[in-house]
């Protein structure tokens, strides 16, 4: 669904709530919503039982929690203004995907 930005942090050193937080961008609040929809086809399918999915694409954040790895869905301008990146840099990183 051509989300932008992506960064996969091994969390398993810094929280009890996930392995991993993948963090990406949708350019749009149509794109987030697509992106978060294909991501919980794509679980759905892989047989995932344990799916959270908080946030609107209005809002310009969409968290989406299927147990080990916590999907966060930023427009451009949320990912700036809360940075979790920030908050998070002494996590490893296991992919970025400019």
């Amino acid at each position: 669904m051509k989300a932008a930005n992506i960064l996969l942090l091994d969390m398993r050193e810094h929280t009890l709530l996930a392995d991993y937080y993948m963090l990406c961008d949708g350019s749009s609040k149509r794109q987030i919503d697509a992106i978060q929809n294909e991501l919980l086809e794509k679980l759905k399918q892989a047989g995932s039982k344990t799916v959270l999915a908080e946030g609107t694409p209005e809002s310009g954040w969409v968290l989406v929690d299927f147990g080990s790895v916590i999907v966060h869905i930023f427009s451009p301008e949320q990912r700036v203004y809360y940075q979790l990146e920030e908050l998070w840099k002494n996590a490893p990183i296991v992919v970025r995907i400019l």
